[in-house]
Parts: structure tokens; sequence; C-alpha cells
């Protein structure tokens, strides 16, 4: 096996191995040496991979997504429009419970700057591409009427960070008047997104999850 398919392999038992942990004991209680005696590696071999236990959350997230990446089962759905695809992209998002358990349990460590700016740098990496893709489709099928699809595209990322009260504190009732306040900013810009019964019931129960945070 040659050096790169090593490190790969070794790479993916850490994660495995921390998923397994996060899940069974939460991350606070998980230790770099409970992941050590999962993964069968030695703490040496982890620390080449990952410098805390906070990166390998991050790490975690970014497999998760790409393994089960939403945006690609979107795609397929050829008979929705664009506006429909994204709808219906917030819905998939939201009834992912394995995903939305890891969100909700990453919430604290982005507390610490380092974490929060690798995650918005991520999500600007990521995401925003695969939102234009799908707002520049409404354009062109006149489901989505904007003129800001770049704007929106890099907007729509950042919109979790300022719902999350351990970035920006605030009680669940000023969490509900942020959510308003989103809902209709985008709305003026081209995007009504809350039309929906089905959303307007996965945005309630966002905000509730989020402010036991």
């Amino acid at each position: 096996m040659e050096r790169k398919e090593k490190s790969l392999l070794s790479r993916n038992k850490i994660l495995e191995a921390t998923g397994a942990l996060f899940a069974e004991k939460g991350f606070d209680a998980t230790t770099m040496q409970d992941i050590m005696a999962r993964s069968g590696l030695s703490k040496g071999a982890i620390y080449h991979h990952f410098k805390s236990k906070e990166e390998i959350m991050q790490a975690l997230g970014d497999k998760m997504f790409f393994d089960n990446n939403p945006f690609d089962e979107i795609r397929k759905r050829t008979e929705l429009n664009g506006l429909q695809k994204i709808r219906e992209l917030l819905k998939i998002n939201q009834t992912d419970t394995k995903r939305n358990d890891f969100n909700m349990a990453a919430i604290p460590i982005l507390k610490d700057p380092r974490i929060l700016a690798t995650a918005v740098e991520a999500n600007r990496r990521v995401l925003t591409p695969l939102w234009l893709e799908l707002l520049e489709e409404g354009k062109a099928d006149g489901s989505i009427k904007t003129e800001y699809a770049k704007e929106l595209s890099e907007l729509l990322p950042l919109i979790n960070f300022w719902l999350m009260p351990s970035i920006y504190p605030a009680a669940a009732e000023e969490i509900q008047h942020k959510f308003i306040f989103i809902v209709e900013v985008l709305s003026k810009m081209g995007l009504p997104l809350m039309e929906d019964d089905d959303i307007k019931a996965m945005a309630e129960k966002f905000i509730k999850d989020i402010s036991s945070k």
C-alpha cells in the first residue's frame, strides 16, 4: 500500500472512531485518549492529521456533507424548477436527523474564533457556488426573479451563523424575530422561500432546537 493510501486510511479510521464516540459520549466527554483507543492509532498518528478535537469535528462535518451532498440529490429532480429545488433542498437538510444532530453538537465549538473563521471559509468555498448554480437555474426558468443571484449565494451560507446564539447571543423570541427578518429580506430580493407550510414548520423546529444550545 502506498504512503498516500495509508495516510488516507488512517485519517478515515480517526474520523470513523471519533464520529462513533461523539455519538455515544458527546463532544465534550470524548477525549483524545478515547480516540486513540477506538481508532487503534497512536497519539502521534492522530496529531499528524488533526491538531485538536475541533479540527476532527470540522473534518467530520465536511465528510458528512460530501458523502451525502443534498445538492447532488436535488440536481436529479428535473421535474422541479429552480425555486422548487431550493425549497426542496431546505426540506432535505432539515429532515436529515443525523446531520442536524451533528450540526447542533458543533454549535458550542463555534465560540472559538479560529474554528468559526474556518467554518465560514469552508461554507464560502463549498456552498456559495452550489447556491449560485441553483439561483441561476431559477433565474433562467423564471421561477426566481432577482438581480442579486451572486449576492444571495454569498449570503445564504452565512445565515445559520447569524442565527446561532453561541455567536450572536439571543433568546428564542429574538431568534424568531431574526428569522422573520431573513424571510422578508430574501423575499424582497426575489427569493420567496417561506410560502410553503412544511418549510415554516421546519423553521420553527430549527429555532426551538438552536435556542436550547
